[in-house]
């Protein structure tokens, strides 16, 4: 006789020193983006235009993927002498599929080329599809949007199945830095492999 396995309640990742944690939940997201501001412009008074404007960018950032299913998004705050090491990490729970959710091998197929590197990987978590996406390796297109003049970035997303449940778990990983990409690549990767599953009251709401 085969059990279902009791869904876990939350998760955990090891993540840098240095990564802030901004909230996504509407009734937290102004408080978690000042502080951020407050943060990033300590020290620094003459600039007001400057911190209204990251203000601005991050609560519309916030709201989006709130919008999008997001539950917890990281920025890296880590710094190299005096320049901050730009990256991200959003964490999105996609829901079950009224049509039945392919399986995350079948999601693989079809996913390389024009940039992207797919493949499942086994992770303590459980198995896990990868997916690299490279804006160098991928064909470039006139820009027609204000988003296509945003920086090219490298992104790196792990998607696996919550255990007795059919939403899956959706990491992505991002950073512009394209000339050290690969050892940015290894970072996500690692924080990616420290998720495991957690029994007991939920901390992730």
């Amino acid at each position: 006789m085969t059990t279902t396995p009791t869904p876990p309640s939350d998760y955990q990742l090891m993540l840098p020193s240095g990564w802030f944690r901004v909230s996504l939940e509407p009734e937290r997201r102004e408080r978690s983006v000042d502080a951020l501001v407050k943060r990033q412009f300590s020290g620094a008074d003459d600039v007001p235009h400057l911190r209204q404007l990251l203000r601005k960018e991050m609560l519309e950032r916030a709201t989006d993927a709130y919008d999008a299913g997001g539950i917890e998004l990281y920025l890296s705050l880590q710094r190299a002498a005096t320049l901050t090491i730009p990256a991200s990490l959003l964490i999105t729970l996609l829901p079950p599929s009224s049509g039945g959710a392919p399986s995350l091998s079948e999601l693989a197929t079809g996913l390389g080329g024009d940039g992207r590197t797919a493949s499942l990987v086994e992770l303590a978590a459980g198995t896990a599809l990868r997916l690299r996406r490279d804006p160098q390796a991928a064909p470039v297109a006139p820009p027609t949007t204000e988003e296509d003049y945003a920086l090219p970035s490298v992104t790196l997303d792990y998607q696996l199945p919550v255990p007795g449940a059919a939403a899956h778990l959706l990491l992505t990983f991002s950073t512009p830095l394209l000339q050290i990409a690969d050892a940015m690549v290894e970072l996500f990767d690692a924080v990616a492999g420290s998720l495991t599953w957690l029994d007991g009251d939920p901390i992730h709401e």
